[in-house]
């Protein structure tokens, strides 16, 4: 098992959180960005810069995730990605992307993008990172890593 992090958009407080999860539970971690990153200590983590692009971290996280490891994104379309191949998905706002719910978040994605590009509306992207949703996010991870290691 191992849990990726599509890093150029998660919040510092995410990463710390999953950094603790890696070293408590001893879960390799590899982050990818199109970015360089502020160093990480520790055996357990890696850190992968890609080239820059549109969506080319999201590529190598969906080629190189297995269906045993955990992804932590905000991208839906990187999501679905890891869900149809049979893996575990999880934004950095502690929601679990199931294959049920993966296809209600593409199309509202899809509107919304639509709906900014026409101008019908304004600006958009999620509300602020909160403290409930660093919380949530703490609890959600918690529960689904020690489901995934007990299989």
């Amino acid at each position: 098992m191992k849990i990726w992090i599509d890093a150029d958009a998660c919040p510092r407080a995410v990463k710390e959180i999953l950094f603790r999860a890696s070293t408590r539970l001893q879960v390799p971690l590899c982050l990818v960005a199109n970015k360089s990153l502020a160093k990480h200590a520790g055996p357990l983590v890696e850190t992968i810069v890609v080239a820059e692009g549109f969506d080319v971290a999201d590529d190598y996280i969906a080629e190189h995730a297995l269906p045993t490891d955990l992804v932590v994104t905000a991208d839906v379309p990187l999501a679905a990605r890891v869900v149809a191949k049979g893996g575990v998905a999880l934004n950095p706002r502690g929601e679990r992307y199931t294959e049920e719910s993966i296809g209600d978040r593409l199309a509202m994605r899809d509107l919304l993008s639509e709906l900014r590009d026409t101008g019908m509306i304004q600006g958009g992207g999620p509300a602020p990172f909160s403290m409930s949703d660093r919380n949530r996010f703490a609890s959600a991870l918690d529960s689904l890593l020690h489901r995934m290691l007990r299989r």
